[in-house]
Formats: structure tokens, sequence, C-alpha cells
């Protein structure tokens, strides 16, 4: 979802090609939404830039039938995942153990169950029917061998690593323009940021903008206007991408809480993550979401080097907003 935009992108993605002076700018389409690159070199480097996007999608796409994730959850326990497949698990075990479980891609049958996935939602999700899914929900159900093969106890758990693999395929995107001696840069794909540097154009730190919470698709409006340098930021919420259930009425929201299986609505409505990583501040907001306000700030408190912003419904259902000191001294307005 689409939840944080560049306020650069607006100001300047609008044009298809930027002048020979101010750097070379590209766009295409990434993992189901679209990319927008800027950075200070002339070199066009777009093909490049999408060889990498297709080794992620060969790797961690479920929406990639030929792909690594989705042999693995067909139950082929003989495929070997490649480095990134590695990466983002490692990651994600990470953070699963840092959240106490409120990260966990393993949550995938939930997912597909609830109508957000590749599958038909489950008509009809009752007490029952979510014990048993729950039994194909946890990290611990999983192991990496030293072959690099996925071993599970349950050959039906499935692996969702939506929730940060966009933000991992950001992260290589940056790591190869460095390693082109890129110095500045900026790349948003989805709502998602990482930068490099300052906008040498101006010669300031990127500027970003948090979109509000009633902002509408036609008509963007953003809270906060911040500034990153050296770092990345993603965003979550669920006042967009949500579900009605035709038979029962009942919402489902896409942050679903892998400890109790359900897809409801915390008291958090929409949460912004600054990272040193893309992948990091991809999965806390995703996290985030799915801890609710009193938890999260418990959870601050034992996670370093992130800085958060969130929106939230205090016990009079009353619009709030909460950040972090660090968001504070990064906001421009």
């Amino acid at each position: 979802m689409k939840h944080l935009f560049s306020l650069f992108a607006i100001l300047v993605f609008i044009s298809c090609q930027e002048t020979e002076q101010s750097g070379t700018y590209l766009n295409g389409n990434a993992f189901g939404t679209e990319y927008h690159i800027k950075y200070y070199e002339q070199e066009d480097y777009g093909m490049q830039i999408d060889s990498i996007v297709e080794k992620v999608n060969q790797s961690v796409s479920t929406y990639l039938p030929t792909s690594d994730i989705s042999k693995v959850n067909e139950g082929d326990s003989t495929i070997v995942v490649d480095a990134i497949f590695v990466r983002v698990l490692k990651l994600s075990q990470r953070i699963h153990e840092e959240s106490e479980g409120y990260f966990d891609p393993t949550v995938g049958v939930l997912r597909n169950a609830y109508g957000f996935g590749d599958d038909e939602p489950v008509k009809k999700i009752d007490g029952k029917v979510l014990d048993s899914l729950r039994l194909l929900v946890g990290f611990s159900n999983i192991r990496l061998t030293e072959e690099n093969q996925i071993r599970k106890d349950n050959r039906n758990i499935y692996l969702d690593f939506n929730a940060i693999a966009k933000g991992y395929g950001i992260d290589l995107i940056g790591e190869f323009l460095e390693q082109k001696g890129i110095e500045n840069y900026l790349i948003e794909l989805g709502g998602e940021i990482r930068t490099k540097g300052k906008n040498t154009e101006k010669n300031k730190s990127w500027m970003v903008g948090v979109e509000g919470i009633d902002s509408e698709l036609e008509d963007r409006s953003y809270t906060h206007a911040l500034k990153l340098k050296n770092q990345s930021l993603a965003s979550s919420g669920n006042y967009r991408k949500f579900r009605i259930d035709s038979l029962n009425g009942n919402k489902y929201v896409h942050t679903i809480n892998p400890l109790n299986g359900k897809a409801e609505q915390t008291n958090i409505t929409s949460t912004s993550v600054i990272a040193k990583t893309c992948a990091e501040a991809d999965a806390y907001a995703t996290t985030i979401m799915a801890m609710g306000h009193e938890k999260t700030i418990a959870f601050l408190k034992r996670v370093k080097d992130i800085e958060v912003y969130y929106t939230y419904l205090d016990e009079q259902n009353k619009a709030k907003e909460f950040m972090t000191e660090g968001f504070k001294e990064q906001l421009t307005d």
C-alpha cells in the first residue's frame, strides 16, 4: 500500500527525464507497483535495476509460481534457496525474536484465508477453522539447513515475505548504486524510500512527506515533512487495505496478529518507521501495526536505531499521534 510518498517524487518525478545538469531520473515497474529513482550521475542503470528486481522476484515472490518461495510453499524440500532468500529469512528471524512473535512470515496461510493473498478467502472463519490454521503459524516450525534448504514441520506451512521483501529489494538497488560510486540518491518504490547523501541540487537533505490518514487517492495530503540522510523509511496502514466479508459483514484488515490469528484492527491506524535499511523499516512498520499502541511503547524501549511515528485511537476513540524524539528532530514543519 502506498501510504508514504516522497514530496521529492511529486515535485521532481512528474517529468520523465531530468536535465543533464540535474543527474538521472529513472522510473519503472517492480513488485506490483512503480519505482522512482534519482541519482547524480549520467549513466543509465535501468536495465541493471530491472535485473535486480527480477532476481528478488525469482527468490521471494509468492506471486511467481517458479520462485524459490513458491516451490518451498508447494512442499519442495529439495530446492536450495539463494542468498536473497537466506538473508531475508535471517532478518525476519531476528525481528521475529525482537517483536516476541508479532512479526512472523509464516502467517501467510492466514493472510490467504482472509483474502489478502493468492487464494480465494475461506468462506467462514470460525473458532475451529482458526485453530486449525494457527497450527501452521510459527517461525519455530521452519528451519534452514547448512545446505540452504528449508525444512518445515508441516508441508502446508506457507511462507510470505511480502512485509519485508519489497524493502529488501530497495536495499539491493541502493547497494548496487553505491557499488557504482553513487554517493547521493533517492529511491522510492511503492511509497517506501531509501536515501543516500543529499539532494545536491539544493545542497540539502532529501525531503519526504508522511501522508495523512484522511488523504484521498486522487488528492494526496501530507501531515508532516521530514528530512532523511543515509536512512530508509517505510509505512503501513489499514485504513485503505481491508476487506468486508459479504456473508457475515465482518471487516478484515491486511495486518494479521500472528499470536491469535485474527485480522482485526488494533488501535494503531497507520505507522511510519525510519531505519538504516528499508527492509528493517518495512518489517518494523508491519510489526507495530499488529502490536497496537501499548505494546509498541514497550517494544520501542527494547529496539534501538529506529524512529517511529504513528496515529492511533485512544480509549475514547479519539485520533491521536505518537512519535519518538528522534522522529521529531527530523521534522521540517
